[in-house]
């Protein structure tokens, strides 16, 4: 009897022979997987599919990465999926606009597979560790439930994607412990993914303006705290 598949990969490339790679690669490893040559169809794959994981080119035809992560992100059936940006440009821009859209992770091309694979491993031993914990919070008309990857604000719906839903939870568990760029970073992307601590703030920033600035304190010079009154 076949053993069940680890986890659910959509790899995305415009390029035949990565995709290839890639899914010899991701399949030897124990995933199951689709493929995807361009942004629109990458869409229509993972809204029937529902991978667990999205490595997603930037440079595509027809729509690029930024736009189809965007639209992934948008997906309520999608909220908890990572997504894993492989592309060969190196400028920080352009880093910063993927994880401005709600990438969990950014690869430079050449890829190396077996790196991959371990980036790949360590984002799913992360998420198994936070399943353990407490999975709901609720502060004054605040409530957060990782279980559904939701969170209310006076009983009205606010969608999040997942890593600011992550940042907010991480926060929520520890009101009024200031928490400095570096925590935030190590805690919610970890220490195998390079991250710019401007992203730390992108993220802060968006999740305000969707459950107000009641919550989130900025502590000048060191860092940030949920508030609690």
């Amino acid at each position: 009897m076949a053993n069940k598949p680890l986890h659910k990969v959509l790899v995305v490339d415009d390029e035949e022979p990565i995709l290839e790679l890639l899914k010899y690669n991701l399949e030897k490893g124990g995933y199951e997987v689709r493929t995807a040559s361009d942004g629109v169809e990458a869409v229509e794959v993972a809204k029937k599919f529902i991978p667990d994981l999205v490595l997603l080119d930037i440079m595509m035809p027809k729509m690029d990465g930024v736009e189809a992560c965007r639209i992934l992100r948008n997906t309520p059936e999608l909220q908890s999926t990572f997504i894993v940006f492989l592309t060969a440009r190196s400028e920080e821009y352009s880093e910063v606009a993927g994880f401005d859209v709600g990438a969990d992770d950014y690869i430079s091309k050449p890829i190396k597979p077996r790196a991959l694979m371990s980036r790949i491993a360590a984002l799913f031993r992360r998420e198994s560790k936070k399943k353990g914990s407490s999975s709901q919070i609720r502060m004054g008309d605040l409530l957060i439930d990782r279980t559904s990857y939701t969170v209310k604000v006076k009983d009205k719906e606010i969608s999040l994607p997942k890593k600011e839903f992550e940042l907010l939870f991480f926060l929520a568990q520890s009101p009024n412990k200031v928490f400095s760029r570096d925590d935030l970073l190590q805690n919610i992307w970890g220490t195998d993914v390079y991250v710019l601590a401007r992203t730390v703030d992108v993220h802060i920033r968006k999740v305000r303006e969707k459950i107000g600035d009641d919550y989130i304190t900025t502590v000048k010079g060191v860092g940030y705290k949920f508030h609690l009154n």
